[in-house]
């Protein structure tokens, strides 16, 4: 027989860890994110060099070119498409 204690420590952990789950599922995605994302889907080729605390992201389509730098906490983001 499964006694009250039992029961409600089982479903107290597996109710934090719904919650804990469902607060980084919801978590909103940063402009740099989105863009790697909708590249990934585009089929882009991706490079990533890193160097120090220096980071650059190449992705490239057919049409469209995006680079991304990161450097001392500070992000640049470029994008170039065809009709540029």
């Amino acid at each position: 027989m499964i006694t009250k204690r039992f029961f409600f420590k089982h479903v107290t952990v597996l109710g934090i860890a719904f919650l804990a789950f469902s607060f980084t599922a919801c978590r909103e995605q940063s402009e740099e994110e989105k863009l790697v994302e909708e590249m990934k889907e585009e089929g882009a080729e991706i490079k990533t060099k890193v160097d120090g605390d220096e980071t650059k992201i190449k992705m490239e389509t057919d049409d469209k070119e995006v680079k991304i730098k990161t450097e001392d906490g500070e992000t640049k983001i470029k994008v170039e498409t065809d009709d540029n």
